[in-house]
């Protein structure tokens, strides 16, 4: 663990170095191995930018307009004549681009995991217990408006109705 630690002080000090230089920094997180669960990757790799010296407001940056400005970019390609590169279609909140959002009732720049689906545990002073806060009220997608508590019922139910479906094949 502290091997671990002392790798990842290194890669902090390089990539906000790398920034601080103006280098583009996105987020984009590949999860799926190590018994990392898809989408969870996500929001550690906000909280270890943070970790490593970017303010929250740049860390949502590398996680929206920065990704969308390099996909454009890779996919637009650069404009010889113009000698710029392509103007982004997503990745800021402008009309005439794309974009799909999540709706929450608090502010991500004070703590990250509070764009769990499920939110995050927070102490409560008054009673000394802890409760779950904020988390995803509403997903937009392709311009349509889904209740995130409904989508995780969804889902829970989907994985309960094949359990109980491969337990039957037994």
């Amino acid at each position: 663990e502290v091997q671990w630690r002392n790798f990842y002080q290194v890669w902090f000090k390089l990539v906000n170095d790398y920034k601080k230089m103006g280098g583009r920094v996105t987020t984009g997180s590949d999860s799926g191995f190590i018994y990392q669960t898809y989408g969870f990757g996500y929001i550690n790799e906000f909280e270890m930018l943070s970790e490593a010296g970017f303010s929250p407001l740049e860390v949502i940056q590398a996680a929206t307009y920065n990704g969308a400005k390099t996909l454009a970019e890779a996919k637009l390609g650069y404009d010889t004549e113009a000698r710029k590169f392509a103007p982004i279609d997503r990745g800021a909140i402008k009309p005439g681009l794309l974009a799909d959002l999540v709706i929450i009732d608090a502010n991500p720049l004070e703590n990250f995991k509070i764009l769990y689906a499920n939110g995050a545990l927070k102490l409560n002073d008054k009673t000394g217990t802890p409760e779950r806060v904020a988390g995803i009220k509403y997903t937009v997608k392709d311009g349509i408006v889904y209740d995130t508590k409904q989508l995780l019922a969804d889902v829970a139910k989907m994985v309960e109705d094949q359990k109980k479906q491969r337990a039957s094949k037994k």
